[in-house]
């Protein structure tokens, strides 16, 4: 019997910073991705999460430049990420992985109408810009911008998942070999309301809900990728290093809510305590040989 294996990926590892936000350069991302993945169907049965923080940002830019109609709101937005970005994935690993049945499912994600993140917005989406953009940004779209490394970007609600809606046919695909495209940037955002569900003006973190998802399966690994090659302490100085083999308590410092890589180390801890299985973060062309502890960072419980 084949692993149970969900992969994290990140937008930003699709549409890297600095690039032009191009479907062109978003598929190229997604041929290399599918060209790491292959060689993983022999041993795993996969389920891909998706970050869209580039895309649904860029989709926002695209909803507000035309005015003769209101703006889409995000949950939307989100939608409408899936599905550009989950059937670019589903085609490209259908040609390079054909026996194996390949399905994107539309998926919603509960969260929690008080989480306090609806009060602070932290979740970058949309592409950077430079600091002295900020006020011109601000002024004309009523957006919040942060600062990311050297540049700004747009911040959103990013509540925390709480429930995956869609579960049973997640589950159903899995039972029939499919390797299962889901929780497309985190899920569309939903609340609990008397008669149904609602969606939200908010963008979920894919890692934290990579790591619900991966805890509901009991997958035996949860592999985080991203345009970093791996967790690095004292980021930034001379002083860099990379973690390689850490334990959840020896990563906890690195789980601040900083919107980087904040999320993905939180993702882990959860992931490692809750299932005692084993969790990695690396980068997209690395895949493999992450997974062999040979490159990125593992992270037992």
């Amino acid at each position: 019997m084949k692993k149970k294996l969900v992969i994290a990926l990140g937008g930003n590892a699709l549409l890297q910073r600095g690039e032009i936000l191009s479907a062109e350069n978003q598929q190229r991302n997604i041929k290399l991705f599918s060209q790491m993945v292959t060689s993983l169907t022999r041993d795993y049965q996969l389920v891909i999460v998706h970050g869209n923080g580039p895309q649904v940002g860029l989709l926002a830019l695209q909803n507000a430049a035309y005015l003769e109609s209101p703006a889409w709101p995000l949950d939307i937005l989100v939608a409408e990420s899936q599905g550009m970005i989950g059937i670019a994935i589903a085609e490209a690993l259908t040609n390079s992985a054909g026996s194996v049945p390949v399905t994107t499912l539309m998926t919603r994600v509960e969260v929690n109408p008080q989480d306090e993140a609806f009060s602070a917005p932290g979740k970058y989406i949309g592409p950077v810009y430079q600091p002295e953009q900020q006020e011109e940004l601000e002024a004309r779209y009523g957006w919040t911008m942060k600062a990311d490394g050297q540049y700004i970007r747009r911040v959103v609600p990013s509540p925390t998942p709480q429930n995956i809606i869609d579960s049973q046919a997640i589950h159903a695909l899995m039972e029939v070999g499919h390797t299962v495209i889901c929780c497309g940037g985190g899920g569309v955002p939903v609340v609990a309301e008397d008669d149904g569900y609602k969606g939200t003006e908010a963008v979920i973190d894919k890692d934290l809900t990579a790591a619900v998802l991966a805890s509901s399966i009991n997958a035996d690994h949860l592999l985080i990728l991203t345009d970093a090659d791996a967790v690095y302490e004292n980021w930034g100085t001379p002083q860099a290093r990379a973690l390689r083999h850490v334990t959840a308590e020896e990563m906890s410092p690195f789980a601040s809510p900083d919107g980087a890589m904040g999320p993905k180390a939180a993702a882990v801890i959860q992931f490692a305590k809750q299932t005692g299985n084993t969790a990695f973060i690396g980068a997209l062309k690395d895949a493999p040989l992450i997974l062999a502890g040979e490159k990125g960072t593992c992270v037992t419980p």
